[in-house]
């Protein structure tokens, strides 16, 4: 009898987790997980930031009216639900009880009113602003000709939101989990507003995880939030993310058991990860592209820009250059984007023309003289590899001798918002999967191409306000053939989200737009 009353103890003793074993989330007991980032986050400012990795660590740490499920689906989270009015133009949000940031600090409507404003505060200068153009007034206030007090964004009290748009937008919950949607929190942001999002002892979310750590170039850390209003749905305690721009670095760590997944690992290993079982492809929603600097010469002149986007082959890229299942490009919005059962991309056909002897004519009668061009490209193996490709391309096909540039993402993002370049890598990664997120992106008036063209920005216009989505989508079709006819980009290849991950790592998540959600992540052992 006691013998049998011991054992039942002990067994007792391991589900309870005193000792390890009956954990039906994570065997292991501190419940660690890790996950490599790429580069530096250079903020993790919801309001200012669109780069991927930033977008990682930001899913972590905040969290919107909704949230994107497994399967990219919308689902209640700070608000717990809503009603949308018969005419598709008022949406009125019911917060949860409750909530709160991770400091404790309660979290209202207020919060929310505050944070979409200052993203469209022109004083601040938000690249995203755009993404709430579809709320009344926005627009306007962002751009100077209308009044904040006109905004279509009201907390009726503490726990409800009322949002007023300027025409039905069917996507328009799916961006309430897109970050620049987030809340961030007033009492933190006014204190410390230019440093509040740099540093880890300032970072206030409300997200399933906090920050605790935060050594530059080196390692985040973020540990469970204790005040997120779903702690049971967070399977582990602990997420480090050590930092490195190498592929090859990144790769190391996961082999030696230091990371347990790192994104986009070096093209040359593709086939020794796939035999070892550690090579996976996630979906993503987005286009890699080169994008001219429409200001800058020799690419203020549209002939130039095309010979030399005649001149590039993307196939011989994918092949040589990036491989790990990449489709070559020949329009921006990628496929995968389906409207009443038709893939836009498909439907539109092919943007591009790929002619080397034309765009050495077409060069040849354009007036360029020789002039100076660089390639400008933020570090990274394959970026360079790519910049090399092209160098070469352009020097065999138009006979052009083009100098290439790297700098720190930090840097390379600031040089492409400033307009400091002629030509540089791009990518765009879908916030919501619809057409309009990426040709939305150059009517911007901060765009990094500094195109600004009335008939472009009309048409866009009138395909914000068209009803019927089959004329929606026509108008959509002209946008983009009138970007690749003023030849703004170069399409490169449509990305996917290739990953390296260990096989104990489990419940992770992609969201369409290929942000690893880790709120459910654990390792099996």
């Amino acid at each position: 009898m006691k013998k049998r009353t011991l054992l039942m103890f002990f067994a007792l003793l391991m589900c309870l987790g005193i000792i390890s074993g009956c954990d039906s989330n994570n065997g292991s007991s501190d419940k660690t997980i890790s996950m490599a980032l790429s580069n530096e986050p250079s903020s993790l400012d919801p309001a200012m930031t669109y780069g991927l990795t930033e977008g990682t660590v930001q899913l972590q740490l905040f969290e919107g009216l909704t949230r994107l499920d497994e399967k990219g689906v919308v689902q209640p989270a700070l608000a717990e639900k809503w009603e949308i009015s018969p005419d598709g133009q008022t949406y009125t949000f019911h917060l949860r009880q409750g909530i709160k940031w991770s400091d404790g600090t309660p979290i209202t409507a207020k919060d929310f009113v505050y944070s979409w404003l200052r993203v469209l505060d022109p004083a601040l200068g938000s690249g995203n602003a755009y993404m709430l153009f579809n709320i009344a007034g926005a627009e306007d206030y962002n751009s100077e000709k209308g009044s904040v007090e006109k905004v279509g964004v009201k907390a009726l009290d503490d726990n409800t939101l009322e949002v007023k748009l300027t025409e039905p937008a069917e996507y328009f919950l799916d961006l309430t989990a897109f970050h620049a949607f987030y809340p961030v929190p007033k009492h933190i942001v006014e204190g410390k507003s230019d440093t509040w999002a740099s540093n880890y002892d300032t970072i206030v979310g409300c997200g399933p995880f906090k920050i605790t750590k935060w050594d530059h170039s080196s390692e985040i850390v973020l540990e469970k939030n204790e005040n997120y209003w779903n702690p049971d749905v967070v399977a582990s305690n602990t997420i480090k993310m050590p930092i490195s721009e190498s592929k090859s670095t990144r790769l190391t760590m996961l082999e030696s058991k230091n990371t347990d997944m790192v994104l986009d690992p070096p093209p040359a290993d593709e086939d020794r990860l796939k035999a070892q079982g550690l090579y996976k492809v996630e979906p993503q929603l987005g286009t890699t592209y080169y994008v001219f600097n429409v200001t800058k010469a020799p690419f203020d002149r549209l002939e130039v820009r095309k010979a030399f986007a005649m001149a590039v082959t993307r196939q011989d890229l994918i092949d040589k250059v990036i491989r790990n299942g990449k489709t070559a490009a020949n329009t921006f919005v990628p496929i995968g984007i389906v409207h009443d059962g038709k893939d836009f991309a498909k439907e539109g056909g092919s943007l591009i023309v790929e002619d080397g002897a034309q765009a050495k004519k077409l060069l040849d009668a354009s007036g360029y003289k020789g002039e100076p061009v660089t390639i400008l490209y933020n570090t990274n193996e394959v970026n360079k590899a790519i910049a090399e490709s092209i160098q070469a391309m352009w020097k065999n096909t138009l006979n052009v001798n083009v100098e290439l540039m790297n700098q720190e993402t930090k840097v390379f993002y600031a040089s492409r918002e400033n307009g400091e370049y002629q030509v540089a890598t791009a990518n765009w990664i879908a916030d919501f999967a619809d057409p309009v997120n990426f040709l939305d992106v150059f009517t911007a008036k901060d765009n990094d191409a500094q195109y600004h063209n009335e008939e472009y920005n009309a048409i866009m216009k009138a395909a914000h306000k068209e009803v019927d989505p089959a004329r929606r989508l026509v108008l959509l079709h002209q946008a983009e053939k009138k970007l690749f006819d003023d030849c703004v980009i170069i399409p490169l290849y449509y990305t996917s989200q290739v990953i390296a991950v260990d096989p104990n790592f489990q419940g992770y998540f992609f969201t369409p737009m290929g942000i690893p959600d880790l709120i459910k992540a654990y390792k099996t052992k």
